[in-house]
């Protein structure tokens, strides 16, 4: 509470102890936060924020749950960022250079500006896995957006009017239905639970989760991680 700086929220000027989170300004501020809060640990994506600091022309993108306040920052949300999901069943389509066409023909208008890039939140190189997908490459492009969490900020500065997330989504499930090899563990695991052999177990949790919370935390804490 020693070091306080000034942060603008929405327009309106506040004290806030320095250190914090924009997040946690917000709420130091008075603001609830019902939405775009998320999960508060920077993987989710749904805290996509847009700052600039006084005195600069710089406009950033950023989740509001990990990066810490400035002084002198002018701060404001929006309620989403530009993407646009193409309907398709993955049953029904193919890991070929058309599908890309077809469902995201945007991605051919890129200039290789690279404002995506810059503006990732988290540091992936965004244009080189466009110009993956643009090739048809789609494991390449399931690899480099592999840690995507699909905020839209380099949506929100991209002049094709490309939804970056959503072309990497398509090929991260291509990639998994089409060129990844099978992995059997999972096939019988899933086949185990259709089955219904985990459903005495999953109730038997259930019901932790409303009556003894504590052992439901110390069970997920010492539960036996399979090689």
């Amino acid at each position: 509470m020693e070091n306080m700086i000034n942060v603008y929220l929405f327009g309106k000027k506040y004290e806030v102890p320095a250190g914090l989170t924009i997040m946690t300004a917000m709420e130091y501020a008075g603001y609830e936060l019902v939405r775009g809060c998320g999960c508060r640990n920077g993987f989710c994506g749904a805290c996509a924020t847009i700052y600039r600091i006084k005195g600069e022309s710089g406009l950033h993108g950023c989740l509001a749950c990990q990066t810490e306040v400035q002084e002198g920052m002018y701060v404001a949300t929006l309620p989403f960022f530009p993407l646009e999901k193409r309907v398709y069943s993955i049953e029904e389509i193919r890991p070929d250079q058309q599908i890309m066409m077809q469902l995201y023909p945007e991605i051919y208008s890129c200039i290789g500006c690279n404002a995506c890039t810059k503006a990732c939140t988290q540091e992936l190189n965004v244009m080189q896995y466009i110009a993956y997908a643009q090739r048809g490459e789609y494991e390449k492009c399931a690899e480099e957006s592999f840690d995507c969490v699909m905020c839209g900020v380099c949506s929100s500065r991209c002049p094709a009017g490309i939804s970056h997330p959503q072309v990497a989504m398509l090929a991260r499930r291509l990639n998994g239905k089409y060129i990844a090899p099978e992995c059997q563990h999972l096939s019988d695991r899933v086949n185990e639970v259709n089955e219904g052999i985990f459903n005495s177990v999953i109730a038997d949790l259930m019901s932790k989760a409303v009556t003894n919370v504590d052992e439901l935390k110390d069970m997920y804490n010492h539960r036996e991680i399979e090689k």
